[in-house]
C-alpha cells in the first residue's frame, strides 16, 4: 500500500491543514492500492506563502546558479528512474515498455533541454537606447493531469526553475506517486526551500484557491478545455497570466502518395500509445474517400497486432486510467455505434481475456462523418474516427473543422505537398511523415489552448518584459 500523507512546502514534508485523504485505484485491477493526502484552501496559502519568501533571493541566483540547479535535478531524477517508470505503470496503467521508453524519459528530456536552453538563453539586449529585460514573472502555480504525469509536470517545473520562478504544484490526485518521488529528487538535489512546493488535492479544493490566490503570480495549467475555462474564470478577479494547454481532436491526413499501408498503421500505433490517452493524439484519419476500405483494412491489421493486458507484463497497451475515463469512452463508443459510423474492430466493453480493470478495446470506426459525435468530441480514449476526403482542399477544411487546433499529422512522399497542407492546418504543432521534437514549441490554437511549452519558448510564460528608456543615452 502506497501512502502519500504529508505535503512538501517550504524545503520540509509536512502535515496538511485537515485529515482528509483519497483512495488511489490502480486501474490494471480496479483495486485501491494507496492512499493520497486532500489539500484545502489553508494548505495552498503556506505553500505560496513559501514560494513567495523564496522568490526575492531565487529570482535573483545567476545563470551559473540556476544551471547547477538543473544539473543536480537531472542527475537525482536518473537515479530514480526506476522507482519512477513504476509508479507512472501503477498509478496511470501505462505499460512497463512505455513508462521505461517514453513516459520517464520525457521528464529526463525536459530537464536537459531546459538546461541547454539555459545556457544562452537572453534575458537581456539592447535596442538602440532602450534595454529590453525579461524577468521572473513571480510565484507560479503548475497544475498537470494524469495522462502524461512526468512530462506535463517537469515540461512546466524545468522552465520555472531556470528562469528564477518559484512554484506550488498541483499534480492528479488520481496518479500522484510519480509527483512524491519527484518532489523527493528536487530536495535531494537542494533547491532552496520555498523554491518548489507540492500540495495534492482536487480541483475544487485545491486547484481552484490556487489559481484566485492573490500572491499567485501565473497559473500553468494543462487538462481538459472544459476544466481550463475554469480556471481562467478563477485566475481572471487577479488578472494573472494564464497559460493552458488544454484539449484536441487532431487531424491526421493521409495523402494519396504516402506509402499507404504503412501510413495507416503507423497512424493506428500513435493514437494507441498511451491508450489513446493524448492531448495530441491523432485521432480524426483523413483519407482519399476512393481508399476508405483499404484504410480500414490495413488499420485492423494493425489493431490486431496491439497485445492489450496486464501493464507490468508484456503487454503494449495497458487501461485507460479510471473508471470514470472507461465509462466515458465506453459512451462514445456507444454513440459512434447509434450515429452510423462502421465499426471496423473492436466496440464496447472490456477485451474477452480480461474480466477487471479499466481496460478498452482498441476501436476503429470507418466511414465517419465529421458531423458525429465521435468526430467531434475528444474521446481520450483508443478509439480511432476515419473519415474520407474528395481532394486537398476538403481534406484541409476537414482538418480545420474542430474547435481544438492542438496538433495536426500529415503523411506523403512529395515533401513539398506534404509541407504545403501542413502550413495549411489551424493548430500549433503539424508533424510531418511522423517527425517528433521535444524541444519545438507546444500549445494550441483555438479552444485548444494559449501559450506555448517545451524548449526556448517553453520560457516565455514565465518571464515578463521590461523596457527601460534611455539606458544607454
Amino acid at each position: 500500500m502506497r501512502e502519500f500523507l504529508q505535503f512538501y512546502i517550504g524545503g520540509a514534508w509536512v502535515e496538511p491543514a485537515r485529515s482528509v485523504t483519497l483512495d488511489v485505484v490502480n486501474p490494471a485491477t480496479d483495486q485501491v492500492y494507496g492512499r493520497v493526502a486532500m489539500g484545502s484552501e489553508a494548505d495552498v496559502d503556506r505553500a505560496v506563502e513559501a514560494a513567495r519568501g523564496a522568490f526575492s533571493a531565487w529570482s535573483a541566483t545567476s545563470r551559473q546558479q540556476r544551471l547547477d540547479v538543473l544539473g543536480r535535478v537531472l542527475d537525482a531524477y536518473q537515479t530514480r528512474f526506476g522507482d519512477l517508470a513504476s509508479a507512472v505503470t501503477q498509478e496511470m496503467g501505462a505499460p512497463a515498455v512505455l513508462s521505461q521508453s517514453a513516459q520517464v524519459p520525457a521528464g529526463m528530456a525536459h530537464l536537459a533541454i531546459a538546461k541547454q536552453v539555459l545556457e544562452h538563453f537572453v534575458f537581456e539586449e539592447p535596442r538602440g537606447e532602450t534595454r529590453i529585460l525579461r524577468e521572473p514573472i513571480g510565484v507560479c502555480a503548475l497544475i498537470t493531469p494524469w495522462n502524461w504525469p512526468l512530462n506535463q509536470m517537469l515540461c512546466k517545473i524545468a522552465p520555472a526553475l531556470a528562469t528564477g520562478c518559484t512554484m506550488v504544484l498541483k499534480p492528479s490526485e488520481t496518479a500522484p506517486f510519480s509527483s512524491q518521488i519527484l518532489a523527493e529528487i528536487i530536495h535531494d538535489a537542494g533547491v532552496p526551500p520555498g523554491v518548489f512546493n507540492l500540495v495534492n488535492g482536487d480541483g475544487a479544493g485545491v486547484g481552484a484557491a490556487l489559481c484566485r490566490h492573490p500572491d499567485v503570480d501565473m497559473v500553468s495549467f494543462t487538462g481538459s478545455t472544459r476544466a481550463g475555462v475554469e480556471v481562467a474564470k478563477a485566475a481572471a478577479a487577479s488578472v494573472k497570466r494564464v497559460a493552458q494547454e488544454l484539449g484536441g481532436k487532431s487531424a491526421n491526413i493521409v495523402l494519396d502518395d504516402a506509402a499507404f499501408g504503412a501510413s495507416v498503421a503507423a497512424g493506428v500505433r500513435a493514437l494507441m500509445v498511451n491508450s489513446g490517452q493524448s492531448c495530441n493524439a491523432p485521432s480524426r484519419m483523413l483519407v482519399p474517400a476512393a481508399r476508405m476500405d483499404e484504410a480500414a483494412a490495413a488499420a485492423r491489421a494493425a489493431v490486431d497486432g496491439i497485445k492489450v493486458g496486464d501493464p507490468t507484463g508484456n503487454a503494449t497497451m495497458g487501461p485507460v486510467a479510471n473508471q470514470v475515463q472507461w465509462r466515458k469512452i465506453q459512451s462514445l463508443i456507444q454513440s459512434g455505434i447509434d450515429e452510423g459510423a462502421v465499426l471496423v474492430v473492436g466496440g464496447l466493453g472490456r477485451p474477452d481475456d480480461l474480466q477487471a480493470g479499466s481496460y478498452v478495446r482498441p476501436t476503429v470506426f470507418a466511414h465517419v462523418d465529421n458531423t458525429m459525435t465521435i468526430a467531434r468530441e475528444e474521446i481520450f480514449g483508443p478509439v480511432l474516427c476515419i473519415l474520407g476526403y474528395d481532394d486537398l482542399d476538403h481534406a484541409v477544411r476537414l482538418a480545420n473543422d474542430t474547435p481544438y487546433g492542438l496538433a495536426g499529422y500529415v503523411s506523403g512522399q512529395d515533401l513539398v505537398q506534404a509541407r504545403a497542407v501542413a502550413g495549411q492546418i489551424k493548430a500549433g504543432q503539424v508533424s510531418v511523415n511522423g517527425a517528433n521534437d521535444l524541444s519545438a514549441p507546444f500549445g494550441g490554437y483555438k479552444q485548444s489552448g494559449n501559450g506555448r511549452e517545451w524548449g526556448d519558448h517553453g520560457f516565455h510564460d514565465f518571464l515578463e518584459t521590461k523596457a527601460i528608456l534611455g539606458y544607454g543615452a
